[in-house]
C-alpha cells in the first residue's frame, strides 16, 4: 500500500552520494511497485538520456503498476541503442527481467529490495519510490558478472497534468564482496513525463 507520509527517503535523496548499502528498504519479494492513480496511461519521458515512452496500467484491483519489459526496452533502447536486443519479463515473479544484448551476452535484473512513500493527492502529491536491483550479465565463456543499483526516484504531480520527476542512482559491488558497500559509480538526473497524445505508435 502507497504510504500517506514521507518520511525516510526525502533523506535518502538528501544524502546522495554518500549512500551505504544496507539502504532503508524491505524485502520485495515478488510484490511489484505500486504508483500512484495518477501515473495511469502512456507518456513520453524527456530526460539526459533522450526521449522515449512508458507505461503504466491500472490492474483488476485498481491499482496501477509500470509496464515493466516495455519501459526497460525503452529506457534501455535510449541507453544503449541497438546494442539493446529485447527485454522480456519473467511471468513468475514481475521484478525480475531478461534483457539480451549483442555478442550473445545476456542481463538479468532482479528488484530484491524497496522502499515506496508519498502523498497520493492533491495539490502537493508527491511519490518517492527506491528500488535495489540485483544485475547478473551473463557473458559466453566468461564468468557472470554482479553488480547492485540502486535507483531512488522521485515524482511529482503539475499543474499541467505531466509529472516532473528526479532520479538518483548508485552502482555497488557484488554482494560477494560484503551486503555492507559504498557506491563504486553514480548519477543523478532529472526527467519529465508528458501525456503520450498518440501510445498506439510506440512499438511494444
Amino acid at each position: 500500500m502507497l504510504a500517506l507520509l514521507l518520511t525516510v527517503l526525502p533523506g535518502r535523496a538528501a544524502s546522495w552520494p554518500d549512500w551505504r548499502l544496507p539502504a532503508p528498504l524491505q524485502p520485495s519479494g515478488q510484490a511489484d511497485l505500486i504508483y500512484p492513480n495518477w501515473f495511469a496511461g502512456a507518456w513520453i519521458v524527456s530526460s539526459d538520456d533522450g526521449t522515449y515512452p512508458v507505461r503504466f496500467v491500472s490492474r483488476a484491483d485498481g491499482s496501477v503498476v509500470g509496464e515493466r519489459a516495455f519501459n526497460a526496452a525503452s529506457v534501455g533502447g535510449a541507453v544503449l541503442g541497438d546494442t539493446l536486443l529485447r527485454v522480456e519479463n519473467d511471468p513468475a515473479n514481475p521484478n525480475r527481467q531478461l534483457a539480451a544484448l549483442k555478442n550473445d551476452l545476456l542481463l538479468e535484473s532482479t528488484v530484491v529490495a524497496r522502499r515506496s512513500e508519498g502523498l497520493a493527492s492533491g495539490d502537493n502529491a508527491e511519490f518517492f519510490a527506491d528500488e535495489l536491483a540485483l544485475q547478473v550479465l551473463h557473458q559466453p565463456g566468461g564468468p557472470p558478472r554482479i553488480s547492485r543499483i540502486e535507483t531512488l526516484s522521485r515524482y511529482r504531480l503539475l499543474a499541467d497534468g505531466s509529472i516532473g520527476g528526479e532520479q538518483w542512482q548508485a552502482t555497488y559491488a557484488s554482494p560477494a564482496a560484503g551486503l555492507a558497500a559504498v557506491p563504486q559509480r553514480s548519477a543523478h538526473w532529472q526527467l519529465k513525463l508528458t501525456p503520450d497524445a498518440q501510445p498506439g505508435d510506440h512499438a511494444s
